[in-house]
């Protein structure tokens, strides 16, 4: 095969004149450079050029998003130390006892407390949402009446719970 090749080359290549072969070789090396500078030269070009036009926007964009990371961070900190009180404390314990899957009897707000009543609740669940509670709403219970019932774990309780007055 490659003998073959090289055979018919040759043949091709004797049948030219000097002139024929100089046009050949000349095109073959023009071409050569054209098709070198539209598939490697020309594409870097203007890769580099649209990079030299975006950059300082992506750096601006850059500086602007660590900017807002860095004051949401900052937002953050400031955000978990405002802890609900009055109505709304009432309403953020009322839909987190929900999300616990206790169902509340009642729970009215006494003064700055808010007092929650519950029947045939599960002691550890209800023990696992005080704990909650009190770290997401800063809540402390401030008073407590538990009786047990005659099924393991389970209680009839009335608890009062007010924002926490340690930080």
């Amino acid at each position: 095969m490659k003998t073959e090749l090289a055979q018919t080359w040759a043949g091709f290549w004797d049948g030219r004149t000097e002139r024929e072969k100089n046009l050949l070789t000349w095109g073959g090396a023009a071409l050569g450079v054209v098709i070198a500078w539209s598939i490697l030269w020309a594409p870097a070009q203007d890769g580099r050029a649209h990079l030299r036009d975006t950059l300082p926007a992506m750096q601006r964009q850059l500086a602007q998003m660590t900017a807002q990371a860095e004051e949401a961070r900052r937002l953050s900190g400031a955000a978990q130390g405002v802890a609900p009180t009055g109505g709304a404390l009432k309403d953020a314990l009322t839909a987190s006892l929900t999300d616990h899957g206790l169902t509340p009897l009642q729970v009215e707000l006494i003064g700055n407390a808010v007092q929650v009543q519950l029947k045939n609740a599960s002691f550890p669940v209800w023990t696992a949402w005080v704990d909650d509670v009190r770290r997401q709403f800063k809540v402390q219970v401030a008073e407590a009446h538990i009786t047990a019932l005659k099924d393991d774990g389970q209680v009839d309780l009335t608890a009062s719970l007010q924002p926490s007055t340690t930080k």
